[in-house]
């Protein structure tokens, strides 16, 4: 491809070329790569005349439009004088005109204002050197920023634009934000400490094999009286209900909605009094059933899903025969059904009819395999099924309604037991191919990659996660919509939420589709400010606090925009090395940060210790043997240089071992190592309940897929038996003391 193509190619769509690595060295994207990007865009690659025929095509599309689709700004951008700037592109021959403006705001008020094209400032020209649109060869279009004062509330607003002598109106989405997320005030009075779990994981003597929202009610209770402020959640977005065993919660099919599996069935109207039901749960081989699923030391997703879904079934049919026992309840599940929309809708259609399709195919596994006539969300065949099974339709909606109560009501109880925060949320970075998201808004995605990392610390290898990534320029198309729903939806009912890799807002890893490994791509850029701007807007309304995974390969200058916006960084002790190989003090730790041991995607702390990793990493072919030994002394090293540092803080006793060599992990380290950081200056800290529980076995491994049987592992203890643990309650409580007071000068 001819050099100069290729480089307003790559500046067109954003590729960055060259970038510096997770250890600091820097790195270029092959040329063979950066073409693979931009054929799997859309461009012709094996022909320049046609692929300098596309770039003038879309770059034509930006020329015409009068005005773009969407303008974020800032409210205090102009130092609070409610100054706005408009970008109006309009052929030579209408500069000229008198140009109307008509603002209205969410709250209903309308402002209007007109001007002409050639009284603002000049900022761009182009010539039109094809006819488009109606457009002659020839036509000069000329672009105009234009500045106006108006007293706008921050929010959502439309601006429309008329022309003189023209009839079209055109529109703009003006979203004015705030400048930075919310942080409660009680910040300033102390440091929060919580636990992040992996609902799914955790063990009672009253589940069904899986942990679900009355699971985490009794958890949050029990924390909330050890002076814990959070609980932090796995991703718990919708799954796939017809396929279970697609249990990942980072490869979703629909970021907006729930995972259907963690519905606690006794709490479900009518489970007292549903005489079906009473059938169902008490017959003798569905009692077997269940005490062989809650005694399982990995979860069964399949089998939990076998004993559910009959249940619920009656019990919405119960529901539904029974709706003038409990007009309430039909009330609010009419409100959420509307709230929802189109995007609930969706999500109820593809379900149902992918419990059908997989019934007559088992290998009917997401729409992209699914017959022709059913892969678009718009097509006749599905609108026929939606007409034909609006019952079904109605029963995936009505358990998403009962999803959301649940969890409300979790975050209630955790608020009203005192906690500040309560749940926070977790927002995986895309979804699956077979999604509903992507079935129902196919333009948005670029199916023909798959988003990931580079080799870095966790995946030297580097990732591919298999997740389509959006699209910038279709995301902007559509006004931003698809990520305002998704932080929307995502901030309710919790009190923060961490936005997994979050450097997403500003870049992300495409790998091509064929690609040999994960490091044949390229980082394409977003508009970060853009997003940034939208996630404060939405962090302010929904009084969320906002956690940036900021791991991995991160560009210079992400930590201080995202102080900067108010966002809450990640500083994982492990990580947090001096170019000594020694370990920072948690003291030195940023104010505006959550601390954390370790993550889901990293061992446990015993797992650490006893370099459990290192060896399942070369039993699944992640390491190599030739690599190990050097891996090993590495671990040893950072072991030692650890002791020091505990030592050196006088976080363990005197009398404790000061020699790395055949030193196990034990509780008295554990706990140490947990105190220390819990005296550090971060704001918030987050541990692991698999670390008080003494687990070796790691939940997830990054790089893997069938080699390691991820998302599936149960912790060691059920709830019951946690909360009568002398010896973790008096941790818990150690914790809070050391949150409080006990804080590292």
């Amino acid at each position: 491809m001819d050099k100069t193509l290729l480089a307003d190619l790559i500046r067109f769509n954003g590729i960055e070329t060259a970038f510096t690595d997770a250890w600091g060295n820097p790195t270029t994207v092959a040329e063979q790569d950066q073409i693979k990007l931009l054929k799997a865009l859309g461009f012709d690659v094996e022909d320049d005349a046609l692929a300098q025929s596309q770039l003038e095509e879309r770059q034509k599309l930006h020329w015409l439009e009068p005005i773009d689709p969407v303008s974020v700004q800032s409210h205090s951008a102009q130092n609070g004088t409610g100054q706005y700037n408009l970008q109006v592109r309009l052929p030579i021959d209408e500069v000229h005109a008198v140009l109307t403006v008509t603002i209205t705001t969410e709250q209903g008020e309308s402002h209007q204002f007109t001007f002409s094209a050639i009284d603002a400032e000049l900022s761009g020209v182009t010539v039109l050197d094809g006819a488009l649109d109606h457009e002659q060869s020839g036509t000069e279009i000329q672009q105009y920023d234009w500045s106006f004062q108006a007293d706008l509330p921050l929010g959502y607003h439309k601006l429309q634009l008329a022309v003189a002598g023209d009839e079209d109106v055109f529109e703009q989405s003006l979203i004015i934000t705030p400048d930075k997320c919310f942080q409660p005030a009680d910040f300033n009075q102390q440091k929060q400490w919580g636990v992040s779990v992996q609902l799914y994981g955790v063990k009672s003597e009253t589940n069904w094999g899986i942990g679900d929202f009355a699971d985490l009610a009794r958890l949050v209770s029990h924390l909330a009286k050890q002076g814990a402020d959070f609980v932090g959640l796995n991703p718990i977005h919708a799954l796939y209900p017809a396929m279970p065993e697609s249990a990942s919660p980072y490869s979703p099919s629909s970021r907006r909605w729930l995972n259907l599996i963690y519905l606690s069935v006794p709490l479900l109207p009518g489970f007292g009094q549903c005489q079906q039901t009473a059938h169902l749960v008490q017959a003798p081989g569905f009692v077997e059933k269940l005490a062989a699923q809650r005694a399982k030391d990995w979860v069964d997703y399949s089998g939990v899903m076998q004993l559910k879904l009959p249940v619920l079934k009656t019990l919405f049919h119960w529901f539904s025969e029974h709706q003038q026992q409990v007009p309430e309840l039909v009330t609010a599940f009419e409100n959420f059904k509307q709230q929802g929309g189109d995007s609930l809708r969706q999500l109820a259609l593809y379900d149902a009819l992918h419990l059908q399709l997989i019934a007559q195919n088992p290998d009917a596994w997401g729409w992209p395999n699914w017959p022709e006539q059913y892969r678009s969300a718009d097509s006749e065949a599905v609108k026929a099924f939606a007409a034909e099974h609006q019952d079904d339709i109605e029963f995936f909606s009505y358990l998403q309604f009962c999803a959301q109560q649940q969890l409300a009501t979790v975050q209630q109880q955790a608020k009203d037991c005192g906690m500040l925060l309560g749940l926070y949320r977790d927002l995986a970075v895309g979804v699956s191919e077979a999604s509903t998201e992507i079935w129902a808004n196919p333009d948005l995605y670029c199916r023909n990659a798959s988003v990931g990392a580079p080799p870095d610390i966790l995946g030297p290898k580097g990732q591919n996660w298999g997740l389509p990534p959006m699209l910038p320029y279709q995301l902007f198309r559509q006004a931003y919509r698809p990520m305002i729903e998704l932080f929307r939806a995502n901030m309710q009912d919790s009190g923060a939420l961490r936005i997994d890799h979050v450097m997403a807002l500003l870049r992300l890893w495409w790998v091509p589709k064929g690609a040999k490994s994960a490091g044949e791509g390229a980082y394409m850029y977003y508009p970060i400010m853009d997003l940034l701007g939208i996630l404060a807007l939405e962090s302010q309304r929904q009084q969320a606090v906002v956690i940036g995974e900021d791991l991995g390969t991160v560009p210079d200058g992400i930590f201080e925009l995202l102080q900067q916006f108010g966002m809450y960084s990640y500083r994982i002790f492990f990580f947090e090395q001096a170019e000594d190989g020694g370990f920072i003090s948690p003291a030195h730790y940023p104010v505006q940060a959550m601390a954390a041991l370790t993550t889901h995607d990293m061992p446990t702390l015993i797992g650490f210790w006893h370099c459990s990793d290192l060896k399942l990493g070369l039993d699944l072919g992640l390491y190599t043997e030739d690599i190990l030994p050097g891996l090993y002394q590495d671990r040893h090293k950072a072991k030692q240089q650890i002791l020091d540092s505990l030592h050196g803080h006088q976080a363990l006793p005197a009398d404790f071992g000061r020699v790395i060599d055949s030193m196990g992990m034990s509780r008295t380290l554990s706990f140490a190592m947990q105190q220390h950081l819990a005296k550090g200056s971060c704001q918030l800290l987050c541990l692991q309940l698999e670390d008080w529980m003494e687990m070796t076995e790691p939940v997830n491994v990054p790089g893997t897929s069938e080699e390691y049987p991820n998302w599936r592992r149960k912790l060691s203890m059920t709830l019951e038996q946690l909360e009568v643990q002398p010896h973790i309650n008096q941790h818990l409580q150690n914790l809070t003391a050391n949150r409080r007071s006990g804080l590292y000068s």
